[in-house]
C-alpha cells in the first residue's frame, strides 16, 4: 500500500503539470496582453515544478525512496576532527530541516573538548536514501584552525555513512550467539542528564565486528529494538556492497572505499570551494554549502550514477 500511495503522487504530480501546461498554452494562445504578467509568473512555476520531477526521474535505485540512517564519525585528530564532525552534523540537520525531514538522534558521543566523536541519525523524508547516499564516504576540510594558536592550516577528516532504514522489509538471519549485548546509563552531550537506570543498549555483531548503539528511547526494550534494526540495515548493506565489490572484481575495475579516500573537499583556505571528487561538481560558496546546501551535490551524483549504470548496462 505505501509503494501504490507513493507512485499514484508520482503520477498525480505529471497529471497535474499536463493540465497545467495546457492551461498555460491556452492562455498564450489568447494573445492578452492583460494576462502576460499572469502567464510569465506560471511559466516560471512549470519551469520549476518540471525540474522537480526531472530531479525525482534521477532516483533509480532500489531503496531510493527510504528513510535513512546516516552516521558521521570523526577521524584521527582530535579536536579539530571532532570540530569537522560537528560541522557536517549541522549542515546535514539543516539540509534537513529545510527539506521538510524529520530529524531524531539515535547515538551521540560527545568530544573532550568540542565537537563529537561519532553521531547516528533516524531521517525520515521523500527519497531519504536517494538523496544523501551521495554524502557516504570521507568529507575533508582545510582551513585555518580556531583551535590553533598559531593560525596554521589543519587538515581534517570525517566519515559518513549512510543506509536505507529497510528492517522491516529485509529479512536478515541474526544469530544470538553471534551477538555481544552491552546495557548502561544514557547520558546527553557532556554527560548531561544521565538516566539512573541502563537503558541505553550497544550491540555487537562477531562475525562482521558491527557496533550498534543507540540511546535515544526512554527504555531499554525500545533501544534494543531500535538497535536491533539498525544492525539489519548494516547487515543488508553490508552483503550489497560485498555483492557489487565481487562484481567490480570481475570487471577489473580498482574499488577503493577505504577510509583514506575522501569524495568531497570543503576549502576554506586560502581560497573557497567544495568539490566533490566523483562528479567533479564545485562551488566557491562554502558557508552555503554548510549551511545545508546541497541539493547540487546530490543532483550531481545521481546523474553520475545514472550515468555509471548506463555505461555498465551498454558494455
Amino acid at each position: 500500500m505505501r509503494e501504490i500511495t507513493k507512485l499514484k503522487q508520482q503520477v498525480d504530480g505529471w497529471e497535474m503539470l499536463a493540465r497545467r501546461l495546457h492551461d498555460a498554452k491556452e492562455l498564450l494562445e489568447l494573445e492578452d496582453e492583460g494576462l502576460a504578467a499572469e502567464l510569465e509568473d506560471e511559466v516560471r512555476q512549470l519551469g520549476v515544478a518540471v525540474h522537480q520531477l526531472e530531479f525525482e526521474t534521477l532516483f533509480s535505485g532500489k531503496h531510493d525512496d527510504s528513510d535513512v540512517i546516516l552516521a558521521i564519525h570523526a577521524g584521527a585528530g582530535g579536536t579539530e576532527a571532532q570540530d569537522w564532525a560537528a560541522m557536517l552534523l549541522r549542515m546535514f540537520t539543516r539540509w534537513a530541516e529545510s527539506n521538510g525531514f524529520k530529524v531524531e538522534f539515535l547515538d551521540e558521543s560527545s568530544g573532550e573538548e568540542a565537537g563529537i566523536k561519532s553521531v547516528m541519525l533516524s531521517i525520515k523524508g521523500d527519497y531519504g536514501y536517494g538523496r544523501l547516499r551521495s554524502e557516504r564516504g570521507v568529507h575533508r576540510l582545510v582551513r585555518i584552525s580556531p583551535y590553533d594558536s598559531s593560525s596554521r592550516r589543519h587538515t581534517s577528516f570525517a566519515k559518513v555513512e549512510v543506509w536505507p532504514d529497510i528492517a522491516e522489509e529485509i529479512d536478515v538471519q541474526i544469530e544470538d550467539k553471534d551477538l555481544e549485548i552491552q546495557r548502561f546509563k544514557a547520558s546527553g552531550a557532556g554527560g548531561q542528564h544521565v538516566q539512573k537506570n541502563e537503558t541505553a543498549v550497544r550491540i555487537k555483531h562477531l562475525p562482521t565486528g558491527l557496533v550498534v548503539s543507540c540511546q535515544n528511547q526512554r527504555s531499554l526494550t525500545q533501544n534494543l529494538d531500535t538497535a536491533m534494526n539498525i544492525l539489519k540495515s548494516q547487515l543488508f548493506a553490508l552483503a550489497e556492497e560485498k555483492q557489487q565489490a565481487e562484481i567490480d572484481a570481475l570487471k577489473g575495475e580498482d574499488v577503493d572505499a577505504g577510509w583514506g579516500s575522501q569524495i568531497r573537499s570543503y576549502v576554506l583556505h586560502p581560497y573557497k570551494m567544495v568539490k566533490d571528487h566523483r562528479t567533479k561538481h564545485e562551488t566557491g560558496n562554502p558557508s552555503g554549502v554548510l549551511d545545508g546546501d546541497l541539493d547540487g551535490f546530490m543532483e550531481a551524483y545521481l546523474k553520475y550514477s545514472l550515468d555509471a549504470v548506463e555505461g555498465v548496462t551498454k558494455d
